[in-house]
């Protein structure tokens, strides 16, 4: 039996951060991992999509190469091996960089699979989950099965795709985001059931690599957590190149082909139709991996698939935590290293400030990307707030036009009574680049006028985030 101060169960962004920052503290840590170092954001999520995004990008550049005043000899194409070796090597060079920093930081990788048997204790079992491709080999100096106790545990567990019923991903026709980072050829065809970041950028990868995609949203608008203008000026883009959109539609039912899937769908209205593709994918939320802990013997308290928690990642259990996923949402890499660095710092006693939420980008690196934090302001109406809302277009900044990508816009929300910004809202090329502006801006209680009187580098897509603020009182110098 092996003690720590800290283990921590699952190795993902909020997992292995969480460890370095207790190591940093002084604390003997211990983090389990059952399949591969990173967890789902490095190996199957985050990292490898943006690769294939990256990919789908410089493709779409190509064919559009006469806009730039370029010629190129020949037809473009490509290799769907090639593109999933390239997404695959991105991974795979940022999984050894995990191992790296455990190795570095003295943190103990113990291998396998973990289960609470008591607090402050976990039994460790080799792994049996089947992988989507062959495990990871276990890191040389990496301990196994066994029984390891620590004074503090960190659920760091994740969360998997969420399955309808009747509509369960089979691997082959139906998929998830796993068997869409990996096809063994570029559908013709395909279904996108869910418009969320998961399904929206796999729409926009597909489309753009010469798929006809459809996608079925059952709620009235794509991408339904962002604000309503925003999400209209992304469907007229997407739309326009090609992509078709249902939405308040619901898949009812899917029946399989040899090598295609029909799939009935049903509008709000009532109305049925069949639609019929090579693939489907099914994006329809995820939900954390909490079976199979031992969770129910010691009493953890759960709601709706994950890890009830305060501000600080405490459970109702003493010396339990629940970091990222599996603690519920928003389901981001960046929430997850944050709420772990959180909860490592109250462990250690340091003084802390619960999350909040509201302070939390989200992006969506489809084409338009998609970026934003706070309250839309549907959300801010609701909350009460007298507004001023500013708006500055993608078509009158002249980085963008320089570009070639004058297409989008950059909102803002104030509360007209004191200034404060409660919500940023973009949605053009770059913008999972700019939307930080706006967080820091937030967090640090930035008023309008601190905005107006911040100088932007010019000719850059930034000036827009300015413009955006100068537009809600009035001022817009460029519009």
């Amino acid at each position: 039996m092996s003690a720590y101060d800290i283990i921590i169960i699952g190795s993902g962004p909020g997992g292995y951060v969480a460890a370095i920052r207790a190591a940093q503290l002084g604390l003997k840590t211990a983090i389990v991992e059952r399949e591969h170092l990173g967890g789902i954001c490095l190996n199957w999520g985050c990292i490898p999509t943006k690769a294939l995004l990256r990919t789908a990008e410089i493709y779409h550049f190509a064919q559009h190469a006469k806009d730039y005043g370029l010629k190129l000899e020949g037809q473009m194409t490509y290799d769907p091996a090639d593109v999933v070796k390239r997404s695959r090597g991105v991974s795979g060079r940022l999984n050894g960089g995990v191992g790296f920093l455990m190795k570095k930081n003295k943190i103990d990788v113990i291998w396998g699979e973990a289960k609470l048997t008591k607090p402050g204790e976990i039994v460790v079992a080799a792994s049996t989950k089947p992988a989507v491709q062959p495990q990871h080999p276990a890191p040389k100096g990496t301990l196994g099965a066994g029984t390891y106790t620590a004074k503090h545990i960190i659920l760091a567990t994740g969360a998997r795709p969420r399955a309808l019923p009747g509509i369960e991903p089979d691997g082959k026709l139906i998929w998830t985001y796993f068997e869409a980072m990996v096809p063994p050829a570029m559908p013709k065809s395909l279904i996108v059931m869910g418009s969320g970041a998961i399904g929206i950028e796999f729409a926009s990868f597909y489309r753009t690599m010469g798929a006809e995609v459809t996608v079925v949203e059952v709620m009235g608008q794509v991408m339904p957590v962002e604000d309503a203008e925003i999400s209209a000026i992304a469907r007229k883009s997407f739309e326009k190149q090609g992509m078709k959109i249902l939405t308040n539609t619901k898949v009812t039912k899917v029946v399989k082909g040899a090598d295609s899937v029909t799939a009935t769908i049903e509008d709000d209205k009532g109305n049925r139709q069949d639609i019929t593709a090579e693939r489907m994918i099914s994006a329809v939320g995820v939900v954390g991996n909490i079976e199979n802990l031992g969770l129910e013997a010691l009493g953890v308290k759960t709601d709706r698939g994950c890890v009830v928690i305060d501000g600080y990642g405490r459970t109702n259990v003493p010396g339990l935590y629940a970091i990222g996923d599996v603690a519920g949402p928003p389901m981001l890499a960046h929430k997850a290293e944050h709420e772990g660095v959180l909860c490592v710092e109250h462990i250690k006693g340091l003084h802390v400030h619960p999350m909040d939420k509201r302070k939390i980008p989200g992006c969506t690196y489809c084409h338009p990307q998609v970026a934003s934090v706070g309250l839309t302001e549907a959300k801010a109406k609701e909350a009460g707030y007298t507004l001023k809302v500013g708006r500055f277009s993608f078509g009158a900044n002249g980085k963008a036009i320089a570009l070639g990508e004058d297409n989008g816009l950059v909102k803002t929300i104030f509360d007209a009574k004191t200034g404060q910004l409660l919500g940023a809202h973009m949605v053009g090329a770059e913008v999972t680049e700019l939307i930080q502006g706006y967080v820091v801006a937030m967090n640090l209680e930035t008023t309008e006028e601190d905005l107006m009187h911040t100088i932007f580098p010019h000719p850059t897509l930034s000036e827009m985030m300015k413009e955006s603020v100068l537009d809600a009182y009035g001022k817009a110098l460029n519009a």
